[in-house]
């Protein structure tokens, strides 16, 4: 999978989540397989971008290359302007959301609002593309609605721009997360232009990443709310698309050893008080369908500080341990893309 002059070790993406995609998150995504992450978006708006949470998503200190970062907005200039800013925070892919369905963001005209408008689409594209000479992505939905999927109007659009990979999630706006994915207009895109598609939506096992990239030829998949608890999803599907056999399971001291690593970057990135506030969700995340885990969750979100945090974790899976668990994927229910 190449983007520009990047190639990526693999053709697997996380997908830019707002308020999950931070740097401690792409970074541990990153480490356990994934070929590339895009951070969570930042506004084109300017004024913004001084404010302590712009700030810190725009700050790439350590981070593996390349560095995706993903601006949201509907004005032309402003999103140009967005795009420099970010180069020159760091950025080495600018990637464009047109696929965000939540109403703040639809509600300004921006995210998947912009499929409705497809002359602006192209002025965005062509203006920010214009701006800056590192490679432009696009992540986009199938349309507004399902009487309105104009996916291969946009790629096209896209890639007469100079657009150089497209992100497609297998649902309209009007969908939101709901219902499943569909892979037919992802397919329809992929044979109708050249740059690089990656399609995207349930996708929450090795079995449906391959199932996809077949169905869909596309280069690559990418992978979100699955890898939330789950960063090693990516190793699991890297390594079943190259040999057809699944890894061992994680065993709990591996899971322990995963969250506890990823608690301390984040009470060092955000700080005590954001960073045990912020944990709690990962938590939530990497013990749902654990035994024990729904009262363990209850208790651990009136802590207040990353002592008793730790504390809290570090007991819930030692006794684990002590009870020979494992993680399985029948435990782990609802998990999705």
């Amino acid at each position: 999978m190449q983007i520009g002059s990047f190639i990526l070790k693999n053709n697997l993406i996380v997908a830019p989540m707002a308020g999950v995609t931070d740097r401690p998150f792409r970074q541990l995504c990153k480490k356990m397989g994934a070929g590339m992450a895009v951070s969570e978006m930042i506004s084109c708006n300017s004024l913004l971008w001084g404010s302590e949470k712009t700030k810190r998503r725009a700050n790439h200190e350590g981070e593996v290359d390349p560095i995706s970062v993903q601006i949201a907005g509907a004005d032309p200039m402003m999103m140009a302007q967005a795009a420099l800013y970010n180069v020159e925070q760091g950025a080495q892919i600018i990637d464009i959301n047109m696929g965000c369905p939540a109403k703040k963001i639809c509600n300004t005209m921006a995210g998947s609002a912009l499929l409705r408008d497809e002359k602006l689409v192209g002025r965005i594209l062509d203006t920010v593309v214009s701006a800056v000479d590192v490679p432009v992505t696009l992540k986009i939905r199938t349309g507004w609605d399902k009487d309105n999927k104009n996916a291969l109007i946009i790629a096209r659009i896209a890639e007469n721009s100079g657009v150089q990979a497209l992100a497609i999630h297998g649902r309209t706006r009007a969908c939101a997360f709901n219902g499943k994915a569909e892979y037919d207009t992802i397919t329809a895109v992929k044979n109708h232009v050249k740059i690089p598609i990656i399609a995207n939506g349930d996708i929450n096992t090795p079995e449906e990443a391959k199932k996809v990239l077949e169905y869909t030829r596309a280069d690559a998949v990418m992978i979100g709310r699955a890898a939330q608890g789950r960063p090693w999803i990516f190793r699991e599907i890297s390594h079943y698309l190259s040999t057809g056999s699944h890894l061992p399971l994680p065993e709990v001291n591996e899971i322990q050893d995963v969250l506890t690593n990823h608690l301390y970057d984040l009470y060092d990135f955000y700080g005590e008080y954001s960073g045990v506030r912020i944990a709690r969700k990962h938590i939530s995340w990497y013990t749902k369908g654990l035994v024990g885990s729904a009262s363990f969750r209850h208790a651990m979100n009136q802590l207040k500080n990353s002592d008793e945090q730790l504390f809290a974790v570090n007991e819930f899976f030692r006794n684990l341990s002590c009870h020979g668990e494992r993680l399985t994927y029948i435990e782990r229910e609802g998990l999705a893309a």
